[in-house]
């Protein structure tokens, strides 16, 4: 196996040093704003940005100096002053006056032609700047003959890099005529350029332009493609191999993290840590750490500072453990009926708080903290669970998002979310998702009825299930490592016969709950493997899935007896009235309001509103009642066919004083 050109550099820096000798041009793209390691042999490793490595790169190969142009500061020469050889060598170049100026686009290519070594444009015919020659000077009526110099080779071995490529356009996609003629004589130039031999390092080489730009599309198209001269090396962001190196050079500044195997653990949690992250991130991290006074055993908190601005955590809360110890019995007493659903959901938000979500997997630090998926009948407390987690975890009911994915049903759904790409209407306003999630990054996410969502959306939802991070139209990446996701599901209660188009009830209430269960998941993995062709989405979710049972008229009585009572409060507190129901009413109302099991709490509530709220409300409307009335009612009518439901009451007036 060949020996890497340059021992200890990037790949993308040996692909251009060992290729100078077949392309005259070279587009980077990708991670161009990062540092990038070098661990020459026998040399102190060094984190060093893109033009510092391109020097490094092609010094040792003959080459004097980097003449560097950008839209913002002109031509200027690597390496900068005091060191006097590049700048000598660029002056020999292109002239003592153009270092520091910022030409026009057809002033460059001039530039561009003495670099490479090429003969200089010829003026356009009766164009400005035209070389006037002296005798035509003396003679004005003498025609200027058009110059044709002859290819000069140049006097040094340079490369020409032009930095913030994209930025030489002024309306992206669209090119005005100087533009084109721009890139036209730059794709010309990289077909006419020839290698030369020169200085002490022995080969032919061509002086290249090297374009810097984010994306390969940055560019014209038609500049590189199909133009074998001109070669696109892509750079990626770090991978762990990268940042484990990087970690073992700075990890060392942050105070000691104890023992060896401390320090060992250190360097590799902060690389796994930093995963997607690039290595000028986790420079920052160790800036911030020694500014924070962060150990390096607590590298952790300063990776979660850096990414969400917050170095505390209400995970680590002991307040969180005791809330989840305690939730056994508050979920119980508020989601009625659903024993094993609410341990097993207890079973995953334990797992949470430890961190011990996803510990199985080899990376598992930027996942979200918990993932959660509800599937069940209608009903039976799968959305109100999520509330009551939000406040069981963060104590705040309001660290809940929800999102119905009936509204993102359409194609471009997925935008919503993410927002709109650059160019598209909406772009200026973000995402939805991600922008609430950058504002709270603790909080509790419910995606209500999944199966409703396009598929689009699923695409991110895998992305977030994954990495744990989401970038949104802007570029702007989100982090979700300290949310939990929770999706609910009416898969596999009800299904559509294909070929007839019949509805049929696949489960039903008093069925065993072990053949509930397993009916539903069977739902749930037909749903994502066969109809939506995503297993890869299912296998994210794993063993999280959790099953809602039906509620069974134990349940019901109880739930009824909770929804009741909310709305005698709820008269004491709007209309400052005092509401009671005799035995035989309540009665009444148990029995015409709790048939509806199937439904769930929402059929007990619908039930209610129709048997209860709505004749009590037209009974109070129509007597006029004053506050401080007192309401019994002591008959319940359910509705027939014929009339309304009824409710006998009497209400008595508040005394006057005197």
């Amino acid at each position: 196996m060949t020996a890497p050109l340059l021992p200890g550099f990037p790949a993308f820096a040996n692909e251009l040093a060992g290729t100078l000798a077949v392309h005259s041009q070279f587009v980077l793209h990708g991670n161009l704003r990062d540092v990038f390691l070098m661990e020459p042999p026998g040399q102190i490793a060094r984190a060093e940005p893109m033009l510092p490595l391109l020097w490094a790169a092609l010094a040792p190969r003959g080459y004097t100096c980097l003449v560097c142009y950008d839209p913002v500061d002109g031509i200027t020469v690597h390496p900068p002053p005091p060191q006097p050889t590049p700048t000598e060598a660029a002056q020999r170049l292109l002239g003592s006056r153009v270092i520091g100026r910022r030409p026009s686009l057809e002033r460059l290519r001039t530039h561009l032609a003495k670099v490479v070594g090429v003969p200089e444009q010829p003026p356009l015919e009766g164009g400005a700047g035209a070389p006037v020659p002296a005798d035509t000077a003396a003679d004005p009526g003498k025609p200027a003959p058009v110059r044709r110099d002859t290819a000069i080779r140049p006097p040094v071995r340079a490369a020409f890099v032009i930095d913030y490529a994209a930025r030489i356009t002024r309306v992206p996609g669209q090119l005005d005529p100087v533009e084109r003629d721009f890139f036209l004589y730059c794709q010309k130039l990289a077909f006419t350029a020839e290698p030369f031999e020169s200085g002490p390092v022995l080969g032919e080489r061509f002086n290249p332009i090297i374009w810097l730009v984010e994306g390969e599309r940055d560019l014209p198209a038609w500049l590189t493609a199909g133009v074998e001269p001109i070669r696109t090396i892509a750079i990626g962001m770090p991978t762990l191999g990268d940042r484990e190196r990087l970690a073992r050079v700075v990890t060392p500044m942050l105070p000691a993290a104890g023992t060896p195997d401390g320090a060992a653990r250190a360097v590799t949690d902060f690389a796994k840590l930093t995963d997607g992250m690039t290595l000028r991130a986790m420079i920052e991290v160790v800036r911030l750490s020694r500014d924070r006074g962060i150990g390096a055993d607590h590298i952790a908190d300063a990776v979660r500072a850096y990414k969400l601005g917050v170095t505390d955590t209400p995970w680590r809360h002991d307040s969180v453990k005791k809330h989840i110890t305690e939730g056994q019995q508050v979920i119980a007493d508020r989601i009625i009926g659903q024993d094993r659903a609410t341990g097993k959901t207890l079973d995953i938000l334990k797992r949470a708080a430890l961190g011990l979500s996803g510990a199985q997997a080899t990376s598992s630090v930027s996942r979200p903290r918990g993932v959660l998926f509800f599937a069940g009948p209608t009903g039976v407390g799968k959305t109100e669970m999520a509330k009551q987690i939000a406040e069981l975890l963060f104590g705040d009911v309001d660290a809940y998002l929800r999102f119905d994915m009936s509204e993102f049903a359409a194609d471009h759904a997925a935008d919503r979310l993410t927002g709109a790409p650059p160019g598209y209407v909406g772009f200026e306003a973000g995402g939805e998702l991600t922008g609430a999630v950058r504002r709270n990054p603790f909080q509790v996410v419910l995606f209500d009825e999944i199966e409703k969502a396009n598929k689009s959306v699923l695409d991110k939802f895998l992305q977030i299930l994954e990495d744990g991070r989401l970038t949104d139209g802007q570029g702007i990446t989100t982090h979700f490592s300290e949310c939990v996701l929770i999706f609910t599901s009416n898969l596999g209660i009800i299904s559509t016969d294909p070929a007839t188009g019949e509805r049929i009830q696949r489960v039903y209430p008093g069925m065993p709950y072990p053949e509930l269960e397993a009916t539903v998941k069977a739902a749930v993995r037909d749903h994502f493997t066969v109809s939506l062709g995503r297993p890869e989405l299912l296998n994210r979710l794993g063993d999280n899935i959790v099953v809602f049972d039906f509620i069974g008229r134990d349940s019901a009585n109880r739930i009824f007896e909770l929804q009741l009572a909310n709305i005698t409060r709820t008269v004491e507190r709007e209309l400052q009235m005092s509401l009671s129901l005799t035995d035989h009413a309540e009665w009444q109302l148990r029995e015409a309001c709790t048939v509806d099991t199937p439904n769930g709490g929402r059929g007990i509530g619908n039930l209610l509103e129709s048997n209860l709220i709505n004749p009590l409300a037209r009974k109070l409307f129509d007597l006029d009642a004053p506050p401080g009335s007192t309401v019994v009612v002591t008959a319940a009518h359910p509705g027939t066919d014929a009339a309304g439901p009824e409710l006998d009451a009497h209400v008595t007036a508040p005394r006057r004083p005197g």
